[in-house]
């Protein structure tokens, strides 16, 4: 986790600058994560963000990359006074000095639990919530957050300590049968699950609804950039969706990129596929029109020259009440 952009974004105006920079609503207590997402003049989104508030003028952002500090800083105008009355922002990227370590699955309560003071059940600490306690002797900020769909934490603490909260999660999860994991292995689960990585699934090409993330869309809190693009627009007017597919063959697989097929003409293109190993075969999500987007659909993916069998399905996958997040 340590890699992707971290930012702060503090000050009096800082609420403000959010609210109008972003889609969803974040006039939230303190200790509220919010998904929401940045989108250009034309409604396209240009980058999905976790927004933590931390305090009434602290927002921890966890960001795709620099190009959204770029357009962040570029919002702000002079002097670093937001666009409200009530006072300056500062945007500053803490990536450099500080790193994050996901823990999930099943056992991760267990996990954590015992290295702290603070209580994890679900009804103290619920999901999509934020607060600063201690890991072992390692102060962090623990987001319940889960992009693999398991129950699970963001742990967030300093550079120089980042060593020692490995090794503290690592013995005290020996017992558990913990296993370290890496990116392959986040695509998978995030996959079977239906979360969208920017850049990959979703682009400035596309808007919220054709993505599928509309839900991250508050039309009813004020004006925001790109919300005017957005007036008329719907799940149910987009002529185009990103597509949850599997293979019907389990053996076969695809990489991504490849173009789709429907009722035998090209239709649309895989955006990420991964082989799910808790459904037992391959996933991929792909950009095709509204009528060929309809679970059962069957449609064929072209390999290497080969057209591979696959069909629309619904989404999730994995876990479609989020019985396993929320517990």
């Amino acid at each position: 986790m340590t890699p992707l952009k971290r930012l702060t974004v503090t000050g009096p105006g800082a609420l403000d600058f959010l609210q109008h920079m972003t889609t969803n609503q974040l006039a939230k207590k303190p200790g509220a994560v919010t998904y929401t997402l940045l989108l250009d003049e034309a409604g396209g989104i240009r980058s999905d963000l976790t927004v933590a508030r931390l305090s009434e003028h602290h927002f921890q952002v966890g960001a795709n990359g620099g190009l959204d500090l770029d357009w962040l800083l570029r919002h702000v105008p002079e002097g670093g006074t937001s666009r409200s009355k009530t006072g300056g922002v500062h945007i500053a990227d803490i990536t450099p000095g500080t790193c994050c370590i996901g823990v999930w699955g099943p056992l991760a309560r267990a996990l954590v639990q015992p290295l702290t003071r603070d209580d994890f059940s679900h009804e103290a600490f619920g999901y999509f919530k934020a607060r600063r306690t201690y890991i072992g002797h390692v102060p962090v900020t623990a987001m319940r957050l889960s992009y693999v769909g398991e129950l699970g934490w963001e742990l967030y603490t300093t550079a120089d300590m980042g060593l020692r909260l490995w090794d503290t999660l690592w013995e005290a999860g020996q017992r558990h049968g913990v296993i370290a994991a890496g990116r392959s292995a986040f695509n998978s689960l995030r996959l079977e699950k239906g979360y969208r990585a920017w850049g990959h699934d979703m682009t400035t090409e596309h808007d919220p609804y054709e993505a599928g993330v509309g839900f991250a869309v508050r039309m009813d809190k004020g004006d925001f950039v790109g919300r005017a693009a957005l007036e008329g627009r719907g799940a149910e007017t987009a002529a185009r969706r990103l597509t949850c597919l599997t293979l019907d063959d389990p053996a076969a697989v695809v990489m991504g990129k490849e173009p789709v097929y429907a009722d035998g003409v090209p239709a649309g293109y895989v955006t990420s596929a991964s082989y799910g190993y808790t459904i037992g075969r391959t996933v991929a999500y792909a950009w095709l029109p509204a009528a060929a987007a309809v679970p059962g659909t069957p449609v064929h993916i072209e390999y290497f020259g080969e057209k591979v069998p696959a069909t629309v399905a619904a989404e999730p996958l994995f876990d479609p009440r989020m019985e396993r997040i929320r517990r």
